[in-house]
C-alpha cells in the first residue's frame, strides 16, 4: 500500500486592523490624572527624590518649560464694562503661581494635631501608671480597663471581672469598687460607666458646685433619663414643679455632658480637604485657577539635559531625561483636563453659584464630556476626589452632578434643587399641621416639577428629617 503525500502549500497575507494601545505616556497621564491631591503630591516627591533631571522653579530660557497656561499672570480684566455675568474667556484661566512649590505654603497657621495614634487603652493604662499602687491593685485596673469599649463603658460586670483575675489574683467586690472607682475619675470624664445614668453622673459630678440648675441636673439622670430622652419637657417641669427657667439649666447641664465618652479620645489623624482649584467673581466673571501649592512648577534640569545631547553614553541619565519629560508633560495635561472640566461644571452652575441649591442645574457626566471632547471616562476620573474652592464652600466635583426630574415646562430639574426645595417647604411649614409626603408632592407638582410621593419620602429620608407624623408629635409637646 503507497505512502499518502501531504502537499503544504506556504503564502503570506496583509490585513490591515486598528488597534488601541496604550503608550507608557498615556498609561502615566491617566494614573495621574485620577490621582488625588494628596497622593499627587507624594508622587511627585517620589519623583523629585529619585529622578537627578526633575527640579522645581522657573526657567524662562528652557526648550521643555511649561506650556503658557501655566506661567504666572494675572487674572485678566474684563475687556469692556458691559461684559454679562458668566462671560468665559480662555485668557481668564490660568495656572498656578509662579511661586517654587511648597505644599505647606497653601496651608494656614499649622494645627497642632496628636500624631501619636494614642489609643483608649492605652490613655487609661498612662494615668493607671502614674497611680501609685500596689502590684494587686495595678493587674485589677488593668483588667478593668481591658473590659472598657471603644465607646467608654465597662462591659463586664465586677463578677465577671472577679472571675478573670483569677486564680493569679483573688480580690472581693469591695476591692474591684474601690479600683472601678479610681479608674472612674480619669480621663475622659465618664469612663468606666456601667450604665448612661452612672456615666452621666460621673460628668455632672465634675461641675462646679455653683452650676446653674446642676442638683435638678442630677434628678433628671437619676429618675427622668427617659422623659428627658423622649423630650417631654412640659411633663417634667409639671412633674417637678419647678420653673421653665431651672428646667432648662438643668437641660443645659445634662446636654453638655458626652453619652459616649469613649469616642472623646481618637486614635485617626483627621484627614484635610485641598481644593484643587479656586472659583470667585471678579468684575461679573467667574474666573477657574487651579492651587499652585497642589500643582508644582516641574522643569527638566536643562543643564544636565545640555550634558547629554550628542552623546552615546550614560543611557541611565537619558532614561531619567525621558521619564522627567514625560512627567512633565503628563502634569501639564493633568492642569489642563483640571481647568477645562472645572470651567465646563462653573459655566453650567453659575445659578448655584448666584442663588443657591434651589438653582442647582441638571447635569450629568456625558454633557461635560460633550462640553471639553473627552471621554466620559476621564471625565469620571476628573471629577473623582477633587475639589473646588467657591465662594459658597468647598464641594467635590461630583456634588454638582445630579439625576434630573422632569417638569411641566419639558425642562429638568436637578435632583439637589428638588432637596433644597423640600428642606426650604418644611422650615415654613405649621408646626402644628405638618405636610405630609403627599402634601409636598402635590406642592411640588403645582410649581411645574413632576416628583411623586415616594420620591419626597426618599428624599426626606436622605435628608434625616423626620415624617409629618413624628413631626406633629415633638411640635404637641
Amino acid at each position: 500500500m503507497g505512502a499518502t503525500r501531504l502537499m503544504v502549500k506556504l503564502s503570506l497575507q496583509l490585513r490591515i486592523s486598528q488597534q488601541l494601545t496604550m503608550t507608557p505616556q498615556l498609561q502615566q497621564a491617566i494614573q495621574l490624572l485620577q490621582l488625588p491631591v494628596m497622593d499627587l503630591q507624594a508622587k511627585i516627591r517620589e519623583a523629585l527624590e529619585k529622578n537627578i533631571m526633575l527640579e522645581t522653579g522657573e526657567d524662562p530660557g528652557s526648550t521643555t518649560a511649561e506650556p503658557e497656561e501655566t506661567k504666572p499672570a494675572a487674572p485678566a480684566e474684563p475687556a469692556s464694562p458691559d461684559v454679562a455675568v458668566g462671560e468665559w474667556r480662555d485668557e481668564n484661566y490660568v495656572g498656578p503661581a509662579s511661586s517654587n512649590w511648597n505644599s505647606d505654603d497653601f496651608l494656614p497657621t499649622p494645627e497642632i494635631i496628636d500624631r501619636s495614634q494614642e489609643t483608649l487603652g492605652e490613655h487609661l493604662l498612662w494615668q493607671l501608671g502614674l497611680e501609685h499602687l500596689s502590684p494587686e491593685q495595678q493587674a485589677i485596673g488593668t483588667t478593668i480597663i481591658d473590659a472598657i469599649g471603644d465607646d467608654g463603658y465597662l462591659t463586664e460586670t465586677l463578677d465577671e471581672l472577679e472571675q478573670i483575675l483569677l486564680p493569679e489574683i483573688v480580690a472581693d467586690k469591695q476591692e474591684l469598687e474601690k479600683v472601678l472607682c479610681l479608674v472612674q475619675g480619669f480621663d475622659p470624664a465618664g469612663i468606666g460607666a456601667r450604665s448612661v445614668e452612672e456615666c452621666l453622673r460621673l460628668q455632672l459630678n465634675q461641675f462646679r458646685p455653683d452650676t446653674p440648675g446642676l442638683e435638678l441636673a442630677h434628678r433628671l439622670v437619676a429618675e427622668h433619663l427617659d422623659l428627658v430622652a423622649s423630650l417631654d419637657f412640659d411633663h417634667l417641669r409639671r412633674m417637678l414643679r419647678v420653673s421653665e427657667n431651672l428646667l432648662e439649666d438643668a437641660l443645659t447641664a445634662v446636654r453638655a455632658c458626652q453619652p459616649k465618652p469613649g469616642y472623646a479620645v481618637q486614635s485617626t489623624i483627621p484627614q484635610y480637604i485641598v481644593p484643587d482649584v479656586f472659583v470667585r467673581k471678579q468684575d461679573n466673571i467667574w474666573l477657574v485657577e487651579t492651587n499652585s501649592a497642589v500643582s508644582p512648577k516641574l522643569r527638566v534640569n536643562q543643564t544636565y539635559a545640555r550634558l547629554l545631547r550628542g552623546g552615546h553614553d550614560h543611557q541611565a541619565l537619558k532614561t531619567q531625561l525621558q521619564e522627567a519629560r514625560w512627567l512633565v508633560r503628563s502634569l501639564e495635561i493633568r492642569n489642563e483636563t483640571l481647568l477645562k472640566v472645572a470651567m465646563s461644571i462653573i459655566e453650567r452652575q453659575t445659578p448655584f453659584l448666584e442663588h443657591g441649591e434651589e438653582h442647582m442645574q441638571p447635569l450629568i457626566l456625558k454633557d461635560i464630556a460633550e462640553a471639553v471632547e473627552m471621554h466620559e471616562s476621564t471625565i469620571s476620573r476628573v471629577t473623582t476626589n477633587k475639589y473646588m474652592h467657591t465662594p459658597r464652600g468647598i464641594f467635590e466635583f461630583r456634588f454638582f452632578f445630579s439625576s434630573h426630574l422632569s417638569a411641566d415646562d419639558g425642562g429638568q430639574k436637578s435632583a439637589v434643587s428638588v432637596r433644597a426645595k423640600i428642606k426650604k417647604l418644611l422650615a415654613s411649614e405649621n408646626r402644628n399641621k405638618p405636610l405630609s409626603d403627599n402634601k409636598i408632592a402635590k406642592v411640588l407638582n403645582e410649581d411645574g416639577i413632576n416628583v411623586a410621593r415616594r420620591t419626597v419620602t426618599k428624599y426626606r429620608e436622605a435628608m434625616n428629617i423626620p415624617s409629618s407624623s413624628e413631626r406633629r408629635r415633638l411640635a404637641s409637646r
